[in-house]
C-alpha cells in the first residue's frame, strides 16, 4: 500500500471513530470547542501539553516492555498509542483497547503476541499503580474526609493496597494468567479438539511473551514509567479542575483524590458511552467527599471530561494522521 493509501485509509479510521463520538455519544463539536473556549488559554494549552507528556511516557512504557528484536520506532508507537486511545475510548465494552495490538501489527511490525502481551502488562501496572496513589491520597487526607465516610478510610487504603501488592505479583509472573487459561481449557478437554489445540499454542506463544514483558530489567523501568505517568494523569486533572471552577487554591492531592474516584468508576463494567456518566458521577463523589458542592462537583466534572475527550479526539486524529505518513513497517511474523 502507498503512502497516499495509507494516509486516507487512517485518516477513515479516525473519521469513522469521531463520526460515532459524535452520534452516538451526543456529544457535538460545538459543546468540546464551548468546553476548551470557556478555560483560560493559557490552563488549556498547561493542560494539553501534560496530555502530551502523558503520552510519551505510555508510549516509552510501552516500548519499554517489547521484546528488542520487534521494537519499533518511538514514532511509530506513539502513533500507534494515540490512535488506540481514541478507539479505546470511544468503542464500547473497552473492545477498542485490542486496537493498539492491530495498530503496532500493521504499522510498526510487533507481532500479535508481543503486542497482546504488551499491553497486558501495562494495564496491570495502571491498575497496581492506581490502587497505590489512591490507598495513599486517602490516608493522606482522612481527616478531611465527610465524617460518615471517614471510618471507612483505613479499610479502604488497606484493601486498595492489597490489591497493589497482589497486581504487581501479577505483574512480576503475568505468565500465570496465560498458565491459569491453558489449565482450564485443558481440564474442560479443548485440547482434543482442532480449534481447541490451535487455541492452546496460541496461549503458550502469549505466555512467553508475557514472560519476556516482565522481565525484572524491563519491568523495573516500565513501573518507573507507570509511576510518573499516573502522577502527570492528576497534574491534568489538577489544572483542569482548578481552571473549570475548583479553585486556584485546590491541592495536587486534594484533585488526586477526587479525580481518582472518577478514574475507579470508569472501571465499573457498567461504564457508559466515552465514560460518560460514571465518570461524572465518580468525580462528584471524590471531591463530595472532601467538602466540595455537589452541584459545583458535577459541573466541573462535566467541563473536564469534555476537554479531556477534545483532547483524545485531536491526538487520536492526529496519531491516525502520522501512522499513515511513517514509513510502513515490515510485517510480523505469522506465528504470532
Amino acid at each position: 500500500m502507498n503512502a497516499s493509501a495509507r494516509i486516507l485509509l487512517s485518516l477513515a479510521v479516525a473519521g469513522f471513530l469521531l463520526a460515532i463520538l459524535m452520534w452516538w455519544g451526543g456529544v457535538s463539536p460545538g459543546e468540546l470547542m464551548a468546553a476548551v473556549g470557556e478555560l483560560p488559554l493559557s490552563t488549556y494549552l498547561l493542560a494539553l501539553a501534560v496530555h502530551v507528556g502523558i503520552y510519551l511516557l505510555r508510549s516509552a512504557r510501552f516500548l519499554a516492555l517489547m521484546p528488542r528484536a520487534e521494537r519499533p520506532s518511538f514514532a511509530a508507537v506513539l502513533a500507534a498509542s494515540a490512535s488506540h486511545n481514541l478507539a479505546a475510548y470511544v468503542l464500547p465494552a473497552k473492545t477498542g483497547e485490542a486496537s493498539l495490538i492491530v495498530y503496532l501489527r500493521s504499522h510498526g511490525g510487533v507481532g500479535a503476541a508481543a503486542g497482546l502481551a504488551t499491553l497486558l502488562v501495562s494495564r496491570l501496572l495502571d491498575l497496581a499503580t492506581l490502587c497505590a496513589i489512591v490507598a495513599a491520597a486517602a490516608l493522606f487526607l482522612r481527616a478531611e474526609v465527610a465524617p460518615d465516610f471517614r471510618p471507612l478510610v483505613v479499610p479502604l487504603a488497606a484493601g486498595l493496597f492489597a490489591a497493589a501488592v497482589l497486581l504487581s505479583i501479577v505483574c512480576a509472573r503475568p505468565e500465570l494468567l496465560s498458565a491459569g487459561a491453558a489449565a482450564v481449557a485443558r481440564r474442560l478437554g479443548l485440547g482434543r479438539m482442532r480449534l481447541g489445540a490451535a487455541a492452546l499454542a496460541k496461549v503458550e506463544t502469549v505466555s512467553a511473551a508475557l514472560r519476556a514483558a516482565a522481565a525484572r530489567r524491563k519491568l523495573v523501568v516500565a513501573l518507573g514509567l507507570s509511576l510518573g505517568l499516573w502522577a502527570m494523569v492528576f497534574l491534568f486533572y489538577a489544572v483542569l479542575a482548578r481552571g473549570a471552577g475548583l479553585g486556584a487554591d485546590l491541592s495536587y492531592v486534594r484533585a488526586t483524590f477526587g479525580a481518582s474516584l472518577a478514574v475507579l468508576f470508569n472501571l465499573l463494567p457498567i461504564n457508559g458511552f466515552a465514560g460518560f456518566g460514571t465518570q461524572e458521577a465518580g468525580w462528584k463523589v471524590g471531591f463530595m467527599l472532601i467538602g466540595v458542592e455537589g452541584g459545583l462537583a458535577l459541573s466541573t466534572g462535566f467541563a473536564v471530561h469534555l476537554v479531556q475527550l477534545a483532547n483524545v479526539a485531536l491526538l487520536g486524529l492526529l496519531g491516525h494522521l502520522a501512522m499513515g505518513i511513517l514509513p510502513a513497517a515490515a510485517p510480523a511474523s505469522d506465528a504470532d
